[in-house]
């Protein structure tokens, strides 16, 4: 009876959560179509075209720490799970999934890469579920912590047309550090680092390990709203340029839109549109397109294609080798 009574109540929670993820989208997707009725993209490209060289090479640099230590994260994974596939092995599909996922959403990039490339290395289903968890568990930990903490001391000055003030923002603030702080809380007090949890094992690290998810993905956040700053030649405050980041970023997830394509630009426009020319905004954001999205991909793509060949030669090699 229970089962039973759980079941409806579950489809309904889905079904709510999926109108109002098409709901969010629709009211992005009419921002986007208003906004691109009324830019000039001659001023677009002419705000591309000021960009300072220096300005160009400082973001190209934080792109490249950026996707570095993301590369990263799935090794914090290996030493939650044990396997031993290397350092360099692990850095390479992390930045390849990381470049594809950018450009191609989380379950192309994210998801699909990393069961391709880890279970042709050797790794069974089950530790590849482990380690991608893990990884996006670090990626969001970071996410919560930094966005409570900006919200919370250091709110943006908001459209004035908007309902939400400063109050409302210092209040979300307050609740993502909440749940940044529970997460570390249960890592420091737990006596058990595996649970059960409806037939599913979730690992909790220990508190050095989940201390230092915090650190990395905090600094990933923080190098990615340096390069739009750098980018936008520091016409408004950082805190603001990654306020407004980070809401880009959540606002891309919600709407699954790749590579949050118009949505990230919907939301600087309407967030930061009172406080700098439309031109500036979209110019610098293009930059960042170009620098963070589209090379790396080409970079990840050629890795990908090198890694697929080296696969095949080896697969050639074995019938030849056990004869």
């Amino acid at each position: 009876m229970k089962a039973q009574a759980e079941a409806p109540a579950a489809g309904g929670w889905r079904l709510v959560k999926r109108v109002g993820a098409w709901l969010f989208f629709a009211a992005v997707l009419a921002l986007v179509v208003r906004q691109a009725r009324t830019i000039d993209w001659n001023e677009v490209l002419d705000a591309l075209r000021a960009i300072p060289r220096p300005a160009l090479l400082a973001a190209a640099a934080l792109a490249a720490c950026s996707h570095l230590l993301y590369s990263t994260f799935d090794l914090l994974g290996r030493r939650m799970t044990g396997h031993r596939l290397g350092t360099r092995i692990v850095m390479r599909v992390t930045f390849i999934s990381y470049a594809f996922n950018l450009n191609l959403g989380a379950l192309v990039g994210g998801v699909a890469f990393r069961y391709r490339l880890y279970s042709r290395l050797g790794l069974d289903n089950l530790t590849i579920t482990r380690v991608l968890g893990f990884s996006m568990l670090t990626n969001w930990l970071g996410y919560l912590v930094l966005a409570g903490a900006v919200f919370c001391f250091f709110p943006m000055v908001l459209p004035p047309d908007w309902k939400m003030d400063g109050e409302g923002l210092r209040i979300l603030g307050a609740l993502l550090l909440a749940g940044g702080a529970a997460y570390l809380g249960l890592c420091a007090i737990a006596r058990q680092h595996t649970w059960r949890v409806r037939g599913h094992e979730l690992d909790t690290p220990s508190l050095r390990m989940a201390l230092l998810q915090l650190a990395m993905s905090m600094l990933n956040w923080s190098l990615i709203g340096g390069m739009i700053w750098l980018l936008l030649q520091r016409q408004l405050p950082y805190h603001e340029v990654l306020a407004v980041a980070l809401v880009a970023a959540v606002a891309g997830v919600i709407t699954h839109v790749p590579g949050g394509l118009g949505v990230l630009e919907a939301v600087f426009l309407a967030l930061l549109g009172h406080r700098a020319p439309q031109g500036t905004l979209l110019g610098a954001l293009l930059a960042y397109r170009a620098i963070y999205y589209l090379l790396p991909l080409i970079l990840a793509a050629l890795t990908y294609v090198a890694t697929e060949l080296r696969a095949r030669q080896l697969r050639r090699r074995l019938p030849s080798a056990s004869s």
